[in-house]
């Protein structure tokens, strides 16, 4: 065990200094970094066995931890790499092997600025009540938006924050404001079950880490509307998308009030994505949607296909579309024409907005 122990605080070194988002650990295959996006292997380490991935993963699990890994087959939990940085960490089996899937969680909690986000993203934290979204696919940067926007508030007022998570990622230092970050499974048994606590410990803003289940998602909206600023995060591509997903996650008697519901309480929807930069890097792409009267209108009266046209058409409010989005990073030659066509949801109208 000493000896997987000390591969492993190599490995999560050389992750940390290669500036690395992620580290794969699977049998049959040498440590894989992930860099700028890319896969690239560990240079000078041989194939790692189907014994080797275990004496890792054990390595990084306590013996709770272990026995719940083996009972339920995965795992999410965090891991502190002494005081340099963390890691949330899936551990899971695969043909009978065990494998591992580490994300660097930087110890710094970048600004908006520093992750060259829009800086209308600050209207959504102005308001005392509300519902936003940060969207996206998986690895896209949601978690770090979100944490930029939940540390910009507690630099600038006196708030009662209560994060739930699964696990914690980044790690909040209290400056105006109280934050208080439950992770499920250590602190809560469930997302709906801590969230519904939340209402019975006076918090002013909620930060859901992943909405799962549409019981999770009604509490949200309930938060919301009763006079506190909620955030959380769906797995979507789209601000239409996102509203489709959470009305279609109830039955069809329900969803009526829901769309009433969240066309009452929705601040906003942010849809983003990370875009391989021309030398290097990631740039974030972000379709912002703002709940004005119009996109409460459509909403309510289930007439979402039109939001996109909506978000295009107020640019003078502080909405973007993605295309455009992709446009303006292709013109100032941060990402290339090909990869600005491989993200964008549609081509056509991404190459008029070129010509233009």
């Amino acid at each position: 065990m000493v000896l997987y122990q000390t591969q492993l605080k190599q490995l999560l070194s050389l992750t940390l200094q290669q500036n690395a988002s992620d580290l794969h650990i699977s049998s049959g295959h040498p440590p894989i970094l992930r860099k700028g996006g890319n896969l690239v292997l560990v240079p000078n380490r041989n194939k790692l066995s189907a014994r080797d991935t275990e004496g890792l993963a054990f390595a990084l699990m306590n013996e709770e931890q272990k026995q719940r890994f083996l009972e339920q087959k995965e795992i999410d939990f965090s891991f502190h790499l002494e005081d340099k940085a963390r890691f949330r960490i899936n551990v899971f089996f695969q043909k009978g092997t065990i494998s591992c899937s580490l994300r660097l969680i930087p110890k710094k909690i970048r600004t908006i600025e520093e992750l060259n986000l829009p800086s209308d993203l600050r209207k959504f934290i102005e308001p005392t009540q509300g519902f936003v979204l940060i969207t996206g696919p998986s690895s896209h940067g949601k978690s770090t938006t979100l944490a930029a926007l939940i540390d910009e508030i507690n630099h600038s007022r006196a708030e009662h924050i209560i994060t739930i998570e699964d696990p914690i990622e980044y790690l909040f230092e209290e400056d105006k404001s109280i934050i208080d970050q439950r992770e499920i499974g250590k602190d809560s048994l469930s997302f709906a079950k801590a969230l519904r606590s939340t209402f019975r410990q006076d918090p002013d803003i909620i930060m859901v880490g992943e909405m799962r289940d549409p019981e999770t998602i009604a509490t949200a909206i309930t938060a919301a509307e009763t006079g506190h600023l909620v955030f959380a995060t769906l797995h979507t591509n789209s601000a239409a998308q996102t509203i489709h997903r959470i009305v279609d996650s109830f039955s069809s008697e329900q969803q009526s009030q829901i769309r009433a519901q969240l066309s009452g309480s929705l601040l906003g929807v942010v849809s983003q994505r990370l875009i391989p930069g021309i030398k290097g890097g990631l740039f974030p792409a972000c379709e912002i949607m703002f709940a004005n009267p119009a996109v409460s209108n459509l909403i309510r009266e289930n007439k979402v296909h039109e939001l996109p046209m909506v978000i295009e058409t107020s640019k003078e409010l502080g909405m973007n579309s993605l295309n455009r989005a992709l446009a303006e990073l292709s013109k100032q030659n941060k990402i290339s024409l090909e990869n600005a066509l491989a993200y964008s949801l549609d081509t056509k109208g991404l190459k008029a907005l070129l010509r233009n």
